[in-house]
């Protein structure tokens, strides 16, 4: 899923009790501190020329740890539970973590960033359907547009 919607489901579905900023952030952060991190450094660096999606040879290895880390659900639980220890309220927005995982499970082919659900523990991921097709693109953008119709409706 692209890094935007994230933020928007995040927001839409964990930002409403106050913290719509966090939830936000927590929404795009897995993709924030792999893929935005890469591109900041090739910003610095003079090296950014868009021209589609890197290729898998061209992405520096700390990318794909980040990217692993940040997109399972091991990692999302464990941090999620030590914030919810200490402070309950802020441990709701940062679900929107676990769910950029789940929207990525389905929506990344194993070709490009497989979504690995509990690495470490496994590699195991999931051949998707990658979100740039429009026949995911349009009712993630709907279902987005419907559920800010809900909030503003019904909040």
């Amino acid at each position: 899923m692209d890094t935007l919607s994230h933020a928007l489901w995040g927001k839409g579905l964990f930002g409403y009790r106050g913290y719509g900023r966090l939830a936000i952030f927590f929404g795009a952060m897995p993709d924030l501190l792999s893929f935005g991190l890469l591109i900041i450094l090739e910003v610095f660096t003079g090296n950014y020329a868009y021209d589609g999606p890197p290729s898998l040879e061209s992405i520096p290895p700390w990318l794909f740890f980040n990217y692993n880390l940040l997109h399972s659900f091991v990692t999302a639980f464990l941090v999620i539970g030590i914030v919810y220890y200490f402070n309950k309220s802020l441990a709701f927005p940062m679900l929107a973590w676990p769910f950029h995982i789940l929207l990525d499970f389905p929506f990344h082919s194993k070709e490009y960033f497989s979504t690995k659900l509990i690495w470490p523990i496994s590699n195991f991921s999931f051949d998707g359907i990658p979100w740039s097709n429009l026949e995911i693109w349009l009712p993630n953008l709907a279902g987005i547009i419907l559920l800010f119709w809900y909030r503003k409706k019904y909040s």
